[in-house]
């Protein structure tokens, strides 16, 4: 049985996040700004259903989502792209493939004790971020 992610997650960490901007081809100011970011994260998880939110000083965002059905993702906060997206629980980890214009484009979370990781991949770039659970 997949863990449950319901919590609210305080920023730690995070590795590659400029070279992984660089792959969605987002400009540099951008870029920048982004990498001083330290997101939060809040994650609702009930049954088959999920909510999870990215909280930074600028802008949240939130992705609202069943498992395992597709959805039209819009990342226009994000770099002005669609996706199709699919989540899904690949044993403990939690699974995001994003369909569309950039290849081998998604994530995956999963948690280690009381810290929730989180592996962001595009083209050939990995950015990994880690989160303390606060709540």
């Amino acid at each position: 049985m997949p863990p449950n992610l319901t919590g609210y997650y305080r920023f730690v960490s995070q590795e590659n996040m400029d070279n992984y901007l660089r792959a969605l081809d987002i400009n540099v100011v951008l870029r920048k700004l982004v990498c001083l970011l330290k997101p939060d994260k809040e994650i609702i998880h009930t049954g088959n259903h999920m909510v999870i939110r990215t909280i930074t000083s600028l802008r949240d965002y939130v992705m609202d989502f069943d498992l395992g059905v597709q959805f039209e993702e819009d990342l226009g906060p994000v770099d002005g792209r669609k996706c199709q997206t699919t989540v899904s629980w690949e044993g403990d980890q939690l699974v995001c493939e994003q369909l569309g214009e950039k290849r081998n484009r998604g994530w995956r979370h999963w948690l280690e004790g009381d810290q929730l990781h989180l592996r962001m991949t595009a083209e050939d770039e990995v950015c990994v971020q880690v989160f303390q659970r606060v709540k």
